[in-house]
Parts: structure tokens; sequence; C-alpha cells
């Protein structure tokens, strides 16, 4: 038996054929999905993981949040 030969249901292939399969299916899924741009740049956030959310931000209040609730106008 060749080395570069693949056995699938009693049928000899090429290990070519199949691959050439795989990538035609992979252009074909591709082409059938849509293409949709953003509305706006995207960001990355750079905050901690707590602040991210209000939930978050409620849970975990940072050294400045803190320091403005506390504060006293006088």
């Amino acid at each position: 038996m060749s080395t570069d030969a693949l056995i699938l249901r009693g049928d000899a292939y090429s290990w070519r054929e199949p691959c050439e399969l795989r990538r035609r299916q992979l252009e074909a899924r591709k082409a059938k999905q849509p293409c949709q741009l953003a509305l706006f740049e995207l960001k990355d956030d750079c905050r901690p993981e707590a602040e991210r959310s209000a939930a978050g931000r409620y849970r975990e209040p940072s050294l400045f949040t803190v320091a403005s609730a506390t504060r006293c106008d006088v």
C-alpha cells in the first residue's frame, strides 16, 4: 500500500483530493456568509475588568469613586 493513498469505504484516494474538497467547502462557506461593516470604529476597553460594567463599578468602587463620595463641600 502506498503512503500517499487514503482508503475510505474501500476506495483509494490521493491525499490531494480530500484536501481540495475541504478547501472548496471552506471557500463556499466563507462566500455564503454576509459581510457586515461596523457603524463606528471599535476601540479596546483598557479599563480593569471590574470597571467595565455598572455592576462591577458598584461591587468594587475605585479609589477615586470613594474619595469623591466622601468629599464634603464646606
